[in-house]
């Protein structure tokens, strides 16, 4: 699942890149980062919102510090209780913007999982992207309106979201599976080890090794011992290199 979702990330910047050069110039507005041009879009996209607002934000610091500054718009008498779907990565949970999100009047939900790609969708029918540039380098943002590629955007969100978990259990998750013994595990569960290989490489008995399995599949809700590896991976518990 999770190099699904980063084949799906790398197809969705590939193709804001295509539709850049080949959609209808209405359907697709880019522009460079710049702070006060994506500051405004960004306000006036949430200020389109009627239904629901969907966010992924990779990091925090500036950029976490307009959209949430954004959502605060949504406290008026024409936006109230407008559902908001933020989702972030451990990286960005502690940023002081999402925290705000977080303890805001605003109908915010969070959650955490390792990587995405930062975007904001509105109403299922507009997107902004902040993906790399082709040439010169950095980042270039565009705000999509064509159908198709915003509800591409909308899966790859969905997919991610549906996924992660709340603050909270990532807190209880995190503190309870980043030992060393437990990491170790988690490794050779991603790569699928036999429980007899696995235990000897972590120099334990193969009931013991089988005990921490089962408290760890239970920690992370997992069904299997590949899906206890995949949830760790999309938690931050390991990287994709470490399967």
């Amino acid at each position: 699942m999770v190099q699904a979702l980063l084949q799906a990330r790398k197809l969705i910047e590939s193709t804001v890149n295509l539709h850049r050069r080949t959609v209808a110039r209405h359907a697709v507005v880019t522009m460079k980062g710049n702070d006060a041009a994506v500051a405004n879009a960004v306000e006036a996209l949430v200020d389109r919102a009627r239904h629901g607002i969907s966010i992924a934000l990779p990091a925090g610091g500036d950029r976490a510090e307009v959209m949430v500054s954004a959502l605060r718009r949504l406290n008026g008498p024409d936006h109230e209780r407008i559902p908001v779907r933020l989702l972030c990565t451990p990286a960005s949970l502690t940023d002081p913007a999402i925290r705000a999100a977080m303890e805001s009047d605003v109908n915010t939900q969070v959650k955490v999982v390792d990587a995405v790609m930062e975007m904001l969708i509105v109403d299922g029918g507009v997107a902004m992207v902040r993906s790399s540039a082709e040439r010169g380098g950095g980042d270039v943002v565009s705000v999509i309106e064509d159908t198709a590629s915003v509800r591409a955007l909308d899966l790859l969100f969905a997919g991610a979201w549906s996924g992660a978990v709340r603050p909270a259990e990532h807190r209880w998750i995190s503190e309870r599976l980043r030992t060393e013994s437990a990491r170790r595990i988690l490794e050779r569960l991603c790569k699928g080890y036999t429980d007899d290989v696995a235990a000897r490489e972590v120099e334990v008995s193969l009931r013991t090794y089988r005990r921490h399995v089962a408290e760890i599949m239970r920690a992370l809700g997992a069904n299997s011992r590949f899906q206890a590896g995949v949830r760790a991976v999309e938690l931050g518990l390991l990287s994709t290199a470490d399967c």
